[in-house]
Parts: structure tokens; sequence; C-alpha cells
């Protein structure tokens, strides 16, 4: 199945991946056969119901949400280019070191695109900010029914008054990151992708 994986990913797309993502060629050759085995439908593209075929994301509590965060809004299908755009975010940050050029954006992996990929999973209305009824939904998929409603409701209250700076009883991205930043993101939010 490798063969086919380099047959079918043309040179130059492998090069503007890796210049986008920061994976290295070999990373990219080896997710690409691990996206055409998901790849049920043998399309090109991946759905959601493909995702929830692999058992990390269909035993996580996240995993609708992990899932949604592979699709643009209003998309059901996500190509190679996205779903490497999406991993790209949990590279470890050391990685950058190799790849460092000056002109370049920021990179996916950097500490504040790795905290906006994780806001965004919080923030299920996509208005910018995580209110009380979306840290109230997040947490109760992570704890199922072990905790009562109103020990949630406590908890999301404690959070968001902690982290709530200017009062509008909701935390922004900025207010996300200063509450995160003691959290060594680069150990929680990494996968260490083979070489």
């Amino acid at each position: 199945m490798g063969s086919r994986a380099s047959t079918l990913l043309r040179e130059e797309e492998i090069e503007e991946i890796k210049k986008e993502t920061g994976f290295s060629h070999s990373q990219i050759t080896r997710l690409y056969s691990r996206f055409t085995s998901l790849d049920k439908g043998e399309n090109g593209t991946l759905s959601r119901e493909d995702f929830q075929r692999i058992p990390e994301l269909a035993i996580n509590p996240l995993g609708d949400r992990i899932i949604n965060a592979f699709f643009p809004e209003g998309e059901d299908q996500v190509n190679f280019r996205g779903f490497m755009r999406t991993l790209a975010h949990f590279r470890p940050i050391e990685d950058n070191e190799k790849n460092k050029n000056a002109a370049a954006t920021e990179p996916l992996n950097s500490r504040t695109n790795k905290l906006l990929f994780a806001f965004r999973l919080y923030d299920l209305d996509r208005d910018d900010k995580i209110s009380r009824d979306e840290l109230l939904q997040v947490l109760r998929m992570m704890v199922g029914v072990n905790i009562s409603d109103e020990q949630l409701g406590s908890i999301a209250d404690r959070t968001i008054q902690e982290a709530d700076t200017n009062g509008d009883n909701s935390i922004s991205f900025n207010e996300f990151i200063k509450v995160l930043e003691k959290v060594d993101v680069e150990q929680k939010m990494s996968i260490r992708f083979l070489h």
C-alpha cells in the first residue's frame, strides 16, 4: 500500500504540504497512507463516518468535537491537505526549529494556534467566546453522568468567574490564553509523529 500512497501524491503536493504544515516528507507519505486506509469511499476525501471508525476518537468524550475541527464550516468532506493542516496543530513545537523561515506566517503548531484549536473545541457556536452553556456542554461530554448538574454548574460558574476579566460572563480567546499561560500546552497538545 505504500506505493499507492506515493503514486497518488505528487512530489509538488508533498513539497507544498511540507511548507504549509512543517511535516517531513516521510511523515506526509505515512499519513497519506493512513488517510487512504480511512477513505472507505475511495474518493480522496474523508467523511465524519470515516473518522468515527478510528477507535481512539470513538472512545474520546470530545471525539465529535475533534472530528468537527477537521471540517470547514458547512463542509462534510475533508481532503488530504485539510486533514494535514488540522493534524499540524499537534506537531511538537520543537519541530519548528528545523523549519525556521523568517518570512513565514506563524506555524500551525505554535502555542497560539494550539490554544486557538483548543478554544474552538469549547466555542460551539463559533462566536469567539465561551459561554457558560458551552462550557457546561463540554464538561458534560467529559465527565458524563459522574457529576451532578449542580456540581457542573458550580464548576462552570467558578471557571468563568476566574477567567472573565472584562465582566461579560464569557471567556474570550485572550482570557482563555491568560488562564492557560502556566499550562504546558506543548506536552498536552502534541502527538509524536514518526520521522
